[in-house]
């Protein structure tokens, strides 16, 4: 695949993320994906792999989570590999506790 072609999968990806697709997202990632998302003490937090993985935190970020992206994500491509940087807010539905990330995704096509 090109580099356009890999930054048009991965900007799918983030459409379907956006929408709340999971189907569109499993489909669009391989069996093997790896999700680290950092820290402690919030729902998100761990290691999800593989499609149940993905699943689970979705379902998670969903059920737990108001999250709002205050501006479009820049996607930096080189071979197959995609960053993509952006920011994200919301807060913690059960404790009404704000949150604001700034992020990478290192994501290879």
């Amino acid at each position: 695949m090109s580099i356009e072609d890999d930054v048009r999968t991965v900007k799918a990806f983030f459409a379907a993320m956006g929408e709340g697709d999971k189907q569109a997202l499993i489909a669009l990632s391989a069996e093997d994906i790896e999700w680290i998302v950092p820290g402690e003490g919030w729902p998100l937090a761990g290691t999800h792999r593989g499609h149940a993985g993905l699943a689970d935190l979705l379902q998670t970020a969903s059920k737990e989570l108001e999250t709002s992206f205050l501006v479009p994500p820049e996607y930096v491509a080189q071979g197959d590999r995609v960053l993509v940087v952006g920011s994200a807010e919301g807060k913690i539905k059960a404790t009404g506790k704000a949150w604001e990330d700034n992020w990478v995704f290192d994501i290879t096509v």
